[in-house]
């Protein structure tokens, strides 16, 4: 098997996917970058700035911009870390989550409606291959 031609084909279809999704939001949503900090948020709980830019995997300057635009519009909240008053924690607001809840449930609702269109056998491949993508995007 060509793992070249594999890893390009899923990167095509993956990126179409992300990108149909994306253009389902309105303008001035919020972006792929600040949907991934608030589930991450949602996910592990509350976090400091430099810990999410690590598991982000980017700069921590490009990390405070992305918390800055998400605590600007309620999103997320900061505090002093309990242990260490120099740090900031950053926690998910009731907002936040909301948000998140209803992009979540809209691209849930516009892949589901896409999916009718499979058949049942389709559909259990697709079923069948998740655990490998995810364990593709851990190894990223």
């Amino acid at each position: 098997m060509d793992t070249v031609a594999l890893a390009a084909g899923l990167r095509l279809a993956m990126g179409r996917i992300v990108r149909r999704l994306r253009q389902a939001h309105a303008v001035g949503d919020v972006s792929l970058s600040e949907v991934s900090v608030l589930a991450r948020l949602a996910r592990g709980g509350p976090d400091s700035p430099g810990s999410l830019a690590e598991l982000e995997r980017v700069r921590p300057q490009a990390m405070a911009s992305t918390l800055a635009g998400l605590e600007q519009r309620g999103l997320v909240s900061r505090a002093p870390d309990a242990a260490d008053g120099r740090r900031a924690i950053v926690s998910l607001t009731d907002e936040g989550r909301t948000m998140l809840e209803q992009r979540r449930s809209e691209s849930v609702s516009r892949l589901a409606h896409a999916l009718d269109d499979f058949t049942p056998r389709e559909r259990q491949a697709l079923q069948d291959v998740l655990p490998l993508l995810d364990r593709l995007a851990e190894r990223l």
